[in-house]
């Protein structure tokens, strides 16, 4: 399929990880793809894998956090290929997971900068030329952590979080001209293989089956449904957030001595000892004193 062909798409962090695969997934459909990223080294190489494929690409090096980048890749690809009909909004960094005690505002204020103000600087840019041209779509990468978070996460939930309301703002401003807007949060993808080098994936049986989809999510998974939305076949789909997570976020969790079994179940693949160990944490102290008296001469041994 061409789906894109004659059409122009600026993925930003797309030298390495989930930004790569929808580098790579436009172009094997027709795309021209402007690939921007930070780390010139690893663009380069993002870029020489893409048209050793046949895809028709440039490399634009910057940072999203930066007006005069941003402007600049705009410019560069409409200078380049004299337009620009896909943005897709993948560049992000992570968080320290320090203790909210013991964050610095330095960090706050950096996450913020790269995965919500990079967005509404390259939205706004970008967008200036969709409209000249007639419409186009934006795609903001969010993440699940943007509705439900662990401890230590505040900088990067909040930046993801404000991703969402972005993508419905954007998608109202933007609408006059036939420019769509839509937000995908990705769950666990494992990045390995769309690394620079490639690396091989270190991930357990627990790591899979935990998934409702029996395994961890892969870029490919995400450059899927971030081709359907930019497509005319989402035509009517804008201003909504696409969770794309094996189905973890929709799984309810209560810690009980079932739970705990079926976790072994799952680490071991020997239910009798999983058995044996619910029917432990659900004994009277004495029991359980003596369970531990056991294990514990056990791993002495």
């Amino acid at each position: 399929m061409k789906r894109f062909e004659n059409k122009v798409a600026i993925v930003t962090g797309g030298a390495r990880g989930i930004g790569a695969a929808i580098a790579h997934r436009f172009g094997s459909e027709g795309a021209k793809v402007v690939v921007f990223d930070l780390d010139a080294d690893a663009g380069m190489k993002r870029l020489e894998m893409l048209t050793s494929e046949g895809v028709e690409g440039i490399y634009v090096h910057g940072d999203v956090a930066r007006e005069l980048d941003v402007s600049r890749c705009v410019k560069t690809a409409v200078e380049t290929f004299g337009r620009v009909d896909i943005l897709v909004n993948n560049a992000g960094i992570g968080f320290s997971g320090k203790p909210l005690f013991e964050q610095k505002l330095e960090e706050w204020e950096r996450v913020i900068s790269v995965n919500l103000t990079g967005p509404y600087l390259f939205s706004k840019h970008a967008a200036k030329v969709m409209a000249g041209l007639g419409g186009g779509v934006i795609i903001n990468i969010a993440s699940t952590r943007a509705l439900q978070s662990e401890p230590n996460t505040e900088p990067y939930s909040a930046s993801k979080g404000g991703l969402l309301a972005l993508t419905h703002s954007l998608a109202a401003s933007l609408a006059k001209h036939r420019i769509r807007v839509v937000a995908v949060s990705p769950g666990w993808v494992d990045t390995s293989r769309w690394q620079i080098p490639p690396r091989e994936p270190a991930l357990t049986r627990l790591d899979h089956e935990q998934h409702l989809a029996g395994r961890v999510g892969k870029p490919e998974d995400i450059a899927a449904l971030v081709a359907f939305l930019a497509s005319d076949e989402a035509s009517w789909i804008t201003g909504v957030n696409f969770v794309v997570d094996g189905g973890m976020t929709v799984k309810m969790l209560y810690l009980d001595d079932a739970v705990v079994a079926d976790a072994i179940v799952t680490l071991t693949g020997d239910s009798g000892f999983a058995e044996l160990l619910r029917l432990a944490l659900t004994a009277d102290s004495g029991v359980r004193m003596k369970v531990k008296e056991i294990m514990g001469s056990l791993l002495k041994s």
